[in-house]
């Protein structure tokens, strides 16, 4: 088609340049979409609008706020076919004039030239489209300049240099929104305007440098800031703070996802994309939020920008960083300004405080703040905590809900990070956009392991261990949890076939790690290296549960003598001195991780003689705590508290925080297994063990219980489904880590509903693990719903083992690749009972195509498979319609957004021709064109079978779908 294009003269190709723009028009959106930048559409807008091919009511149609970025050029393209041959020509032109490598043939009879001409003609708003490339181009420099000519003028106000310079928006973005403000202000405004563009300095120019450039103290104090920062930031901060472990040679990238689809994010997040406005839900916002599970890598990950900014290597749209811990803000008790918290608890400037803090608040859109661990934070958010004047003095926790909500220094941009579930409705109405770690994936945990080694053998025997035992592996995605397993591999390597399955084996591995570090019994056969340390446990038992109920991460040396821990008991290495806070209040300290200290709360839950019968029924209860307006108080009836201990009132605190609660349940479940029944030797009577097993039996089964009540009736004719919330997950977790199958099985046969969706439910391996652990004792089968979860490959397989009591299978957007599928499909031939498949938006190719084949040959009883947003191809399509040639049963196929086009449509249309069960084709988002529809056409003409096929957004000429509709109506575009 383009060798013949190119040999025609310019008058033929104008008759075919219609034509060649739906030939293209997959390329087209590719090159134009495909960078996740809007910039490569506008500067095409621009050369359009310049040339009068589109006007400027089309043009704000198409720029319609909150529209992704496909959908504004699938607008483009069909607005341009229905203006014609020449309109088609120059957005064509347009296309190879900002993008000269995409692979879009352009005519040859229509030039552009887009230089800006010294005679401006015509009146100067109408120069202002006619010139606009060339001027978006002059003026992105020198935004600042411009608006301070048209504000001296009169011709806007402060208000108007707002709107254009707003922090979300790109120079260029910001140059057009002041040529369109500009525009509207009438001819003088655009008169001004054009005459300062051609008198304007060349930007480097003295005047220039003069506006641009930041005092010299204030750069004396942004090299004492990063200087700080690097030192601070340079050694692994979390997990005790080990600083003989650089961050450079242990970190390890983490998986990031926006938490809402977006086209604008293409590959593995990076710091820039994270902080940018690219994605942002909510445009006004200045707030980012990095949601993760305890232990999914928040904080290293925060350490990590910190480190880069300081080196100038990332971040450097920001000329300060400051960094705050939202577990160490709970330590501040006195008021204070905005201005000393920057200066007195991030960095002090030597001099000119005041006119270094006023550049801060005169650029905010050059600052950046980050806040680790909201969830640790006391208070709970209240939109109605704020202040705007930057001089008051409030309460740390009033500042940081002021700068969330913008009424605090506006503009400056904010990384919060948080437990998903600390983050209530009022709080995210001020988020602009959430991003979800996803802790380690598979490449990353081999990275982590032998970054850990330095000896190779050693890191390779670990990574072997973790390939025999499918289900470590999966705890392994967590990162707290994989340098738990990699720093205790001597015990690990020792396990053999035992090696641990649940989270409870894994922090008793570290346990006995560090324990055996101190210990004169150097045993692994039992539990001696406990029975000698048992009174350090139960006194930083004691440290951690108190500190859980009262929402409190730092203990004062006072709170740490009151629970009889000793020296002895600190160089054990589970407490850390904070080297953050103040020394005026003597020393403070920490656990390693939160996971800790919950897991030390659960061990004086299990075995201290001082705790009361209604302690373990509260901390399953959590719905009861969270009804209860005096929770943070809900245990300490029932627990012997010290004389004399204070801790903060119930007033200033959030009460007992429910996922560290979780946690801690989860840990008292495993602890009470018949799993570790060596330990029940150790704490309290025979008697009164056993009362608490027996409570944390009836717990989960209570709790199970009220999950499966809650479950409405199904309308007539509806099936019995049940959409689960995360607490059923929690459960179930703790379920399986009591690791008995007479819980789990007495739980599922009392349920009873065809459909269990747990959608949006922070599922990964290690609750894959869980559910298919407890499911398997469902009595009859269940269509089973993780959409939107990331279980990743090793997901699915710690799935396998409930495969049986699946019908259908639902596993849309789970970054599950074609390892993991192919695992998945071999266990599937096996179980009669699965006769559906969604695997929607996954990282499929067509190099599972061949295992689906198998699948649909060996059971022929398949009745669905929906491949919707991956990457088949038309090799895929072709080996699917082959494998589904003797098919009796398959009722529904979807391929939408695969990358097909005709060569695979016309092998579809084969099986078409063939199919006696096939009702629905799904073909939407591909690049089929007339020929593959035709040969769908024709099929249809032997078969009165199926309902519909769906062709919406293919190649296709608005004429050839009218056309087609019209001779066959089953055809849905």
């Amino acid at each position: 088609m383009y060798w013949v294009l190119l040999c025609m003269d310019a008058e033929m190709q104008k008759t075919c340049v219609q034509e060649l723009v739906l030939k293209q028009r997959s390329e087209i959106l590719h090159a134009l979409c495909s960078s996740g930048s809007a910039e490569n559409l506008e500067k095409v807008l621009d050369i359009l609008l310049a040339q009068g091919e589109i006007i400027w009511e089309d043009y704000q149609n198409i720029q319609e706020p909150g529209r992704a970025l496909f959908a504004k050029a699938r607008q483009l393209l069909d607005l341009v076919y229905s203006k014609g041959v020449d309109a088609c020509g120059l957005l064509l032109t347009a296309i190879k004039q900002v993008l000269p490598e995409a692979p879009v043939f352009a005519p040859l009879f229509l030039e552009y030239n887009s230089a800006l001409e010294e005679d401006f003609q015509s009146t100067p708003t109408k120069t202002l489209l006619t010139q606009r490339v060339s001027l978006v181009s002059e003026l992105q420099n020198c935004i600042d300049c411009a608006l301070d000519v048209l504000v001296t003028s009169g011709h806007f106000t402060k208000a108007d240099c707002n709107e254009v310079c707003l922090p979300i928006h790109t120079p260029p973005q910001q140059a057009r929104r002041l040529l369109d403000h500009v525009r509207s202000k009438g001819e003088s405004a655009a008169k001004l305007l054009l005459h300062y563009i051609q008198q304007k300095p060349e930007f480097g120019s003295p005047l220039d440098q003069k506006k641009l450039t930041p005092s010299k103290e204030f750069l004396k104090y942004q090299k004492k800031l990063s200087s700080s920062l690097s030192a601070q930031s340079f050694f692994l901060s979390t997990y005790g703070g080990d600083s003989s472990i650089p961050l450079d040679h242990i970190y390890t990238e983490v998986q990031l996802e926006p938490a809402h689809d977006s086209a604008d994010f293409q590959g593995p997040l990076g710091p820039e994309d994270i902080v940018s406005k690219v994605g942002s839900q909510n445009e006004e916002a200045d707030t980012v939020l990095v949601s993760g599970q305890a232990g999914s890598g928040k904080s290293t990950l925060l350490q990590r920008f910190h480190l880069l900014w300081a080196r100038g290597a990332a971040l450097q749209d920001f000329l300060l960083l400051f960094p705050f811990s939202c577990r160490r803000l709970n330590s501040l008790d006195r008021e204070l300004s905005i201005q000393e918290l920057l200066f007195q608890h991030c960095c002090w400037p030597d001099k000119e405080q005041e006119d270094i803090f006023q550049f801060i608040l005169d650029n905010p859109h050059l600052i950046l703040l980050t806040f680790d661990g909201l969830d640790e934070f006391k208070h709970s958010f209240s939109d109605e905590c704020r202040i705007c004047s930057p001089t008051q003095r409030v309460q740390a926790h009033v500042l940081l809900f002021s700068l969330i909500q913008g009424s605090l220094m506006k503009g400056v941009r904010k990384v919060v990070t948080s437990r998903p579930e600390a983050v209530g409705p009022e709080l995210k109405k001020y988020i602009c956009k959430e991003v979800f770690l996803k802790g380690f994936s598979i490449s990353g945990i081999d990275c982590f392991v032998r970054k850990h080694h330095s000896d190779s053998t050693v890191a390779t025997k670990v990574l072997e261990s973790l390939k025999t035992n499918t289900a470590l592996l999966g705890l392994c995605h967590s990162p707290v949890l994989c340098w738990i397993v990699s720093h205790c591999h001597k015990q690990l390597l020792h396990y053999g076939e035992g090696s641990p399955q649940t989270i409870t084996d894994v922090y008793l591995m570290i346990l006995q790690h560090f324990f055996q570090h101190k210990s004169s019994v150097k045993s692994n056969t039992d539990f001696s290296w406990l029975k000698e340390h048992f009174n350090t446990v139960l006194h930083l038992g004691q440290l951690a549960f108190e500190g859980i109920e009262n929402n409190c991460y730092i203990f004062s040396g006072t709170d740490v003598e009151n629970c009889g821990i000793t020296e002895s008991d600190l160089c054990m290495g589970f407490l850390f001195q904070s080297k953050y806070l103040s020394s005026i209040h003597g020393k403070s300290y920490e656990f390693l991780h939160v996971t800790m200290q919950c897991f030390f709360a659960a061990l004086h839950i299990a075995f201290s003689n001082n705790i009361g019968h209604s302690v373990i029924p509260k901390l399953f209860n959590l719905q009861d705590m969270r009804k209860a307006a005096t929770s943070a108080v809900c245990f300490r009836a029932f627990v012997d508290m010290s004389p004399g201990r204070k801790w903060t009132s119930v007033g200033e605190t959030i009460g007992v925080e429910t996922a560290n609660l979780q946690i801690t349940a989860t840990f008292v479940s495993g602890l009470l297994s018949q799993h570790h029944q060596c330990l029940w030797l150790l704490g309290c009577p025979k008697v009164i063990m056993e009362k608490r097993i027996k409570q944390v039996v009836r717990c989960l089964s209570t709790g199970m219980q009220k999950h499966f009540k809650s479950i409405p009736q199904p309308a007539e004719g509806e099936k019995k489904s049940m959409h689960a919330m995360p607490g059923f997950v929690w459960l179930v977790t703790c379920i399986y880590e009591k690791q008995d199958s007479r819980i789990a099985k007495d739980v599922m046969h009392k349920l009873e509903v065809t459909h269990l969706k747990l959608t949006y439910c922070n599922i990964g391996p290690v609750e894959c693990t869980a559910l298919a652990y407890v499911l398997q004792y469902l009595r009859n089968p269940v269509g089973l719903q993780l959409d939107n979860n990331f279980l990743g490959d090793v997901g699915v397989e710690q799935l396998l083992p409930c495969m049986h009591i699946c019908n259908s299978l639902y596993l849309r957007n789970n970054n599950i690749t074609d390892v993991g599928i192919c695992k998945l499909i071999a266990k599937v031939i096996h179980c009669d009972s699965v006769q559906k498949l969604a695997l929607f938006n996954n990282k499929l190719t067509d190099a599972c195509i061949p295992h689906f084949s198998h699948l649909l040959k060996t059971r022929p009883d398949f009745l669905s498979l929906r491949l919707w947003g991956n990457m088949v191809g038309d090799t895929g399509a072709e080996a699917l319609a082959k494998a589904l040639e003797n098919s009796k049963s398959l009722v529904w196929l979807s391929l939408v957004g695969n990358s097909i086009g005709s060569a695979g449509a016309c092998s579809l249309a084969n099986l078409i021709k063939t199919s006696t069960s096939l009702e629905e084709l799904w073909l939407t988002e591909n690049r089929i064109n007339r020929t593959g529809a035709e040969c769908l056409i024709q099929a249809l003409e032997h078969n009165t079978h199926v309902k519909s096929i769906w062709l919406r957004n293919n190649d296709l000429s608005l004429e050839e779908v009218e056309t087609m509709s019209q001779r066959e109506s089953r055809l849905v575009f």
